[in-house]
Order: structure tokens, then sequence, then C-alpha cells
């Protein structure tokens, strides 16, 4: 049986692949429990600095749910909270995962795709990549973890334009109203997301760690800890910073090591 999530790491980068590219990368059940799998090794892998997600054969990302299933496992309020209790573990481990993880949009992404990316920290699209929600189709919602996400990223007014007219956005619109972080040209965009999780990895690993928790943890800063607001004091006290400061202070390429 083919790994429906692949896993590649080279150095510092790891490359978790949706690999049903025969479906467009639709979203199964088994994909949804090996993603969760995949991000769950991701993130206790310590010399990892960087992940980037994309869909196999470069041609979609991911075109959605794969709704051929959904007679036999989401038919029902009951098969749906199974179905959905799968989901979430995937999209837990890639919000949850310490390293950044970088999402290389080509093509569709859609539904269940689109949500794959919208719990990425970063989403840079090829100028012909697609975005769509359209679950009005069949008379459905999204979850509500889902729709908190969707946004926080686009705001309510764009988030509601995406469900209720279920539209498909170009790349650029998806730019202009915060759902992809940078278009480029379809024929760089690898490159181009590459070239971003290397200047990503060559950072402190401590630091980046800390900014990705952080920025989240802060869409509710009313509840933030004392050791929580001490955090960018004590990551003075690490030899990444150390070393930061005194090759700066060099004019050297600092060397971190993610202590």
């Amino acid at each position: 049986m083919t790994d429906p999530v692949l896993l590649d790491v080279d150095s510092d980068i790891a490359t978790v692949t949706l690999n049903r590219p025969e479906r467009r990368n639709a979203c199964n059940l088994a994909m949804w429990r090996r993603l969760a799998e995949v991000m769950e090794e991701v993130g206790h892998n310590d010399s990892l600095r960087c992940v980037v997600v994309r869909g196999a054969g470069g041609e979609a990302f991911g075109a959605g749910a794969d709704i051929a299933e959904f007679e036999r496992h989401r038919y029902s309020a009951e098969q749906a909270r199974a179905y959905n209790s799968e989901m979430v573990p995937a999209f837990h481990g890639l919000r949850d995962c310490p390293h950044p993880v970088v999402a290389l949009i080509q093509g569709p992404c859609m539904g269940g795709g689109l949500e794959i990316a919208m719990f990425c920290d970063l989403r840079i699209a090829g100028e012909s990549a697609q975005f769509a929600i359209p679950v009005k189709r069949l008379g459905h919602m999204l979850a509500l973890p889902e729709l908190e996400e969707l946004i926080e990223l686009v705001g309510r007014a764009a988030a509601l334009e995406l469900l209720l007219e279920g539209r498909v956005w170009t790349a650029q619109e998806a730019f202009v109203k915060g759902l992809a972080t940078r278009v480029v040209a379809d024929d760089v965009v690898a490159d181009e997301v590459y070239a971003t999780a290397r200047r990503i990895a060559s950072g402190a690993p401590l630091a980046a760690r800390q900014h990705k928790a952080f920025a989240r943890r802060l869409m509710d800063p009313a509840r933030l800890s004392e050791a929580e607001l001490d955090a960018p004091a004590r990551l003075c006290d690490s030899e990444d910073y150390r070393e930061g400061v005194r090759a700066f202070l060099a004019k050297e390429k600092p060397i971190f090591r993610g202590r």
C-alpha cells in the first residue's frame, strides 16, 4: 500500500508530502492518520529547524477531503464526530510542531487541503494556485476550531466570503486577503520555499521556536503567566543568544546549536 504521507529529512529541513497524486492529494482517513503520526515524529526531532509541507506531483497541494469515502465514514453525526477526531491530531501536529512549518502550495489548495495549509506558519504559493472551502455544496460547515483559525488569518468578513460564496480565490486574492503569505511564479515556487526554509534554518532554533509558540499564545494575552512573560529574558541565558551577540560583534556568521 502506498504511504499517503511521505517524510524526507535533509539535514535540518524536513519535507512532509501529501502523497495521493492520483486523487490530487485529496485527504482520506489514512492520510489524516498518517499526517498526525508524521508530525509527531517531526516534532520530536530536535535536530530539525524547519518543516516544508507540500503535495505530491506538483499539480495540487490538496484538492480537499476525499468525498468518495463520506458515505462509509462521514454520513451521520456519530460518524462525523469520529471522522473529525481523526483530523484534529493532524491539525494540532502542524499547529503545535515546535519547528516553523512552511506550506509549498501549487495548484488547488481546497477544503481539507486548505485546512492543512491554514495550520502551517507560512503559506507560499505559485501564481496559479487556487484556494477554496466549498462546503456549502455539501450542506456542511467548517468545524469551529478550523473556522477560528481561518478568521485569525483573514478576518471575519473574508472568512464568511470564502465559506458563504464557495468561490475559488486566485493566489493573488488569497495574498491580498492574508491567506497566502507570498506569491511567486509557478516555476520558482519550490525554490523559493526551500530558500525560505534555509533562511529559517540558519537562525537560532530556540528563538524561532519561541517566536512560533508566542505568536500563537499572544492571540489570548490575558492568560499569559509570569513565566511566559519572562520567556524572552530567559532566552538570553542560552548559548545561542551569546553566540549570536558574539558573532554580530565579530562580524562573523553565527553557529547556532539549539542550546
